[in-house]
C-alpha cells in the first residue's frame, strides 16, 4: 500500500512539473556556418549526374548510349532530371546561366573551366564538397574530380546556376 502511495505521489509531481512552462532562452545559440543548401532541382541534377559515372566519352556525344562530351552530358542531365533545355557548347551554356560566386556554389550548379586556351571550354556539374561530375576526354569516362585539384584550380573560369 505504501509503495502505491509513493508511486502516486511521484506521478503527481511529474505531472505538475511537466505542466509548468519552461523558460525559453532569450536567444537561440549560433548555428555553424554551412554551405548554401541545395534546391530540390539541384539535388535531382546531382543524383542523375552520379548515375552517369563511368559512361564513355565521345566528342559531340549527347546521350549515354553513344557517349557524352561535357556539354552533351550537362544538356542530357538537365533535360532528363528536371526538364530544363540547356544546350549548345560549354560557352553557350555559361552565357545563359546566372553567375554564382564560387563560395556560393550549390549542388546542381555548373562549373566552367578554360581547358583549351578558350574561356568556358569545359563544363561540369557541381555536386558539393568542392567536387564536380564531368566528361573529360582525357580519361574517356564520366568521373568526379575536385575543384581544388591543381589542374582544375588553375583553369577555373566561373560558376553558373539555372535555379532560383
Amino acid at each position: 500500500m505504501r509503495v502505491h502511495i509513493l508511486f502516486a505521489g511521484a506521478v503527481s509531481l511529474l505531472l505538475v512539473a511537466c505542466a509548468g512552462k519552461t523558460p525559453l532562452p532569450e536567444r537561440l545559440p549560433e548555428q555553424p556556418t554551412r554551405h548554401p543548401t541545395s534546391s530540390y532541382k539541384g539535388h535531382d541534377v546531382v543524383m542523375f549526374a552520379l548515375s552517369l559515372i563511368d559512361t564513355g566519352y565521345r566528342f559531340g556525344g549527347k546521350n549515354p548510349e553513344a557517349g557524352l562530351d561535357c556539354s552533351g552530358m550537362v544538356s542530357y542531365i538537365y533535360n532528363r532530371a528536371v526538364g530544363l533545355r540547356v544546350s549548345g557548347s560549354a560557352a553557350d551554356i555559361a552565357r545563359r546561366g546566372r553567375p554564382v560566386e564560387r563560395t556560393g556554389l550549390r549542388p546542381g550548379d555548373l562549373v566552367f573551366f578554360n581547358t583549351r586556351n578558350a574561356a568556358y571550354s569545359h563544363v561540369g556539374v557541381y555536386i558539393g564538397d568542392d567536387r564536380f561530375v564531368h566528361a573529360p576526354s582525357s580519361s574517356g569516362r564520366v568521373r568526379i574530380d575536385q575543384l581544388d585539384a591543381r589542374y582544375f584550380a588553375q583553369r577555373f573560369d566561373a560558376a553558373r546556376t539555372y535555379f532560383d
